[in-house]
Formats: C-alpha cells, structure tokens, sequence
C-alpha cells in the first residue's frame, strides 16, 4: 500500500471504518493517530462517531507514509510534518512580503501623482 488517492474521493465526510480500509489498517490505529497528531481533527456527529474531512485522509495519508513506509517514529514524523508546516509558513511570509512591498511601491506612486495635480 502506497498511497490513497483523494482525487476519487466524492463525499464530504468518511466514517473511521471506511478511512481504516482505505489503509488497510485497524480502526483502533487511526483513533491512536487520532490522538497523536493534532493535524487529524475528525469533526464527530451527535453520537460520537468520527467523521474525516478530505484533508483528514490526506493528512493521514502523510502520516502513513512516514511511518508504515519510511519507518519513522511517532516523533519523527511528528517532526517531519513540523517542518513541512513551518517551511511552507516561511513561504508565505515571504510571499507576503512581496506583495506589501509592491503595495508600497503603488503607494508611492499614488502619492507622487496625487502631489503633482
């Protein structure tokens, strides 16, 4: 088992029984990941049972590759995922960055303009 694939995926919500076969893995597994990895927040109906988004299934998807493929430990995919997260939170101070110093740049040059009449 590589990887599940969410392109196929059509509903809005999968129940932990049809996310764990999609693994091939125990039910029990993804409710320890569950409490392991806060990137995995099933939203969970009145009755309790968990409900995972999409982005829940992908995250799992990240998780099991780290662990069940490249045999990372429970920290070290916890810190592999920190990573990723933090690296692509610098990408988008960066990109803010940019964008605010094109702002002043059109600033600037609505001041000169509005001085000049």
């Amino acid at each position: 088992m590589n990887k599940v694939s969410t392109e196929n995926l059509t509903k809005l919500y999968y129940t932990i029984g049809e996310v764990s076969a999609m693994f091939n893995v125990n039910t029990s597994l993804i409710r320890f990941w569950e409490k392991e990895f806060q990137v995995i927040s099933p939203k969970k109906n009145r009755k309790g049972n968990r409900l995972f988004t999409i982005k829940d299934i992908e995250n799992i998807n990240k998780i099991y590759h780290l662990v069940k493929i490249k045999g990372f430990t429970l920290d070290g995919a916890k810190n592999s995922l920190k990573a990723k997260e933090d690296y692509s939170h610098e990408e988008k101070l960066t990109d803010n960055e940019e964008v605010i110093e094109r702002l002043k740049a059109i600033k600037e040059l609505l001041l000169t303009m509005k001085t000049a009449n």
